[in-house]
């Protein structure tokens, strides 16, 4: 209004009174407002009329991946808006985030796992472009929106299961170090053997990149150590499934001489013989919260919370069984 008032040669006031259709305004002083509107609305730059999300998954769009993005695919069609996809490993090293509130034709992201540390998603957020972070990597800074699982308190069910089955010496093949939902799941496990009175041993846990070839790897180790552990339970269903080929091999039966149980609960998760005893984590109700949250920072509303845990429910299979004699 301001701008175009300087342009017709009349006040702020005046050019109101001609967008609110007033009486009071003379035929001449109308039109002068109305062509200077007019004017600026040329020379404006042409946007779409529907808004346009960046979604941001640096990663093999594999089961894990693929539900959380297709959900939020979905949700994000629901509400009219547009998707950008940036997926891939590559993706890991370009320097994505600091380009996003340049690009005009973009309106805000869902950044999922993302690599990058917390100063720079603080840098993003200041300089004002919306974004939610879905499953962080690390904890996320206190005023950055973010969606993750129940971590903790999943794999504390987990290892309480197998507590309540008699297991006391339990193998933990972890994720990555310093990774949030690692250590947190961690810890949800140290804090089910400390509730049965067990102090968790530390070589009994391998920090490892969640595949099933690691999962066949480290199995194998704590299969063939002097103290075979009763379960092994897995940060998730890949590493899980190597578990169970490394019990295989060594002709160990599950769950009569050993007990295996993932995080995850993707469909190989019952695929497998025995079908595995996991943790289900909300993958699609974590894309659709995503967006949800980010579209009430768009129609200019604070989201209702900035850091949602969604609930994780235990799955109880046929891979967890009594501690053998």
């Amino acid at each position: 209004m301001r701008d175009i008032a300087a342009e017709a040669g009349v006040s702020i006031a005046t050019v109101s009174r001609v967008l609110n259709d007033h009486v009071n305004v003379a035929p001449r002083t109308r039109e002068l407002v109305l062509r200077a509107l007019e004017r600026s609305r040329s020379d404006a730059p042409p946007r779409p009329d529907r808004r346009t999300v960046h979604v941001r998954c640096p990663y093999l769009l594999t089961d894990y991946f693929g539900l959380i993005v297709s959900s939020i695919a979905e949700t994000l069609r629901l509400h009219g808006v547009r998707m950008v996809l940036d997926a891939g490993v590559t993706s890991q090293r370009a320097d994505v985030l600091r380009g996003l509130p340049d690009d005009p034709d973009l309106d805000a992201a869902v950044l999922i796992l993302p690599p990058e540390d917390g100063e720079e998603l603080v840098a993003l957020a200041r300089r004002g472009f919306p974004f939610v972070v879905v499953d962080p990597r690390t904890t996320p800074p206190p005023d950055i929106a973010s969606v993750s699982a129940a971590h903790l308190a999943g794999a504390r069910a987990l290892t309480a299961h197998l507590v309540e089955l008699g297991h006391r010496d339990i193998g933990v093949i972890a994720g990555p170090v310093e990774w949030l939902a690692g250590d947190a799941r961690t810890a949800g496990h140290h804090a089910a053997l400390a509730q049965a009175g067990v102090l968790p041993s530390r070589d009994r846990v391998h920090h490892v990149e969640p595949t099933a070839a690691e999962g066949l790897r480290v199995a194998g180790e704590l299969l063939d150590g002097p103290r075979r552990p009763t379960a092994i339970v897995c940060f998730n269903d890949k590493l899980a499934v190597g578990a169970l080929q490394a019990a295989h091999d060594r002709g160990l039966r599950v769950p009569h001489d050993v007990s295996v149980a993932g995080f995850d609960d993707l469909d190989l998760s019952r695929a497998t013989r025995p079908a595995l005893t996991t943790v289900r984590q909300p993958l699609q109700e974590m894309g659709r919260i995503a967006v949800t949250q980010l579209m009430r920072v768009l129609d200019g509303h604070r989201p209702e919370a900035l850091h949602l845990e969604l609930s994780t429910t235990l799955v109880v299979r046929e891979s967890t069984g009594p501690v053998p004699p």
